[in-house]
């Protein structure tokens, strides 16, 4: 996946999860700070460089797999 296809998916999940976490229940402070450790480290993976094998853009991809996966614990918590 190029970096570009990558950048545009990881912003539609952000803005995903953006939706989502203001629609969850506000008394989840945990998995809220799961969420933005999640987002944090993404970001960090996007600013490094590309020579990493395939791996860092793996990662980027399972962060965003977790990030979906807390949003919908947050939900099923309503």
């Amino acid at each position: 996946m190029n970096r570009r296809l990558s950048i545009a998916l990881g912003t539609a999940v952000i803005a995903g999860s953006v939706l989502s976490t203001s629609m969850a229940r506000a008394d989840q402070p945990n998995m809220q700070n799961a969420l933005g450790q999640l987002r944090s480290a993404k970001a960090s993976l996007e600013v490094a460089s590309n020579n990493k094998g395939g791996h860092r853009v793996n990662a980027i991809r399972l962060i965003d797999e977790a990030i979906v996966e807390v949003q919908m614990g947050m939900n099923a918590a309503r």
